[in-house]
């Protein structure tokens, strides 16, 4: 990948063989490597022993779960924070492995509507949860830095699945606890 670099770097007019220029094909590399290592992590490894048989239907929250993406539509950075719910239906997860999944799928090129569905799809196949509930907040700098040049801007998204869906009086709580209402 790093003669790729090498070469967009030459492409924009620059030379890659200046100074300050000569380890940034290395370092770009090992940066998209990073930020896109969401494509070779495994769900199972991920959830790895950590999901416990516990008799509780009361929602859990983790909430202003920080995030870092590329949007693929520019390769340009979104991050924002993720808020997370769920229902248990008699299985519960360890919290760190919520912020690891959020990882897992946001370390890859995305869009963040998908970003949301697919995190709460997956934590409610892997917990057989009730329901779920992903609300999403970020800004995207392929909105701020180019086109439209909209700093200010914020996109949210929101999934709900299963009993999120049904209840209102869930969905609205659940809004409620995370200060969206």
């Amino acid at each position: 990948m790093e003669h790729l670099f090498k070469g967009l770097i030459e492409g924009i007019g620059e030379d890659f063989t200046r100074e300050g220029l000569i380890k940034t094909p290395a370092r770009a590399t090992k940066a998209l490597y990073f930020l896109t290592s969401g494509y070779k992590e495994n769900l199972d490894e991920i959830f790895n022993e950590a999901i416990f048989n516990e008799n509780s239907n009361d929602m859990v929250i983790i909430k202003n779960i920080e995030f870092y993406s590329l949007c693929e539509h520019h390769m340009l950075p979104f991050w924002g924070t993720c808020h997370v719910g769920y229902i248990p239906n008699g299985k519960i997860v360890g919290l760190s492995k919520v912020a690891r999944l959020v990882n897992h799928f946001s370390r890859r090129l995305q869009v963040q509507e998908r970003l949301t569905k697919q995190i709460a799809v997956t934590l409610k196949e892997y917990l057989d949860a009730e329901g779920v509930a992903v609300i999403i907040q970020a800004k995207h700098l392929c909105m701020m830095m180019r086109g439209i040049e909209k700093q200010q801007s914020e996109t949210l998204t929101k999934s709900m699945v299963g009993c999120f869906l049904e209840s209102d009086r869930k969905n609205n709580e659940f809004m409620r606890l995370i200060g969206l209402e």
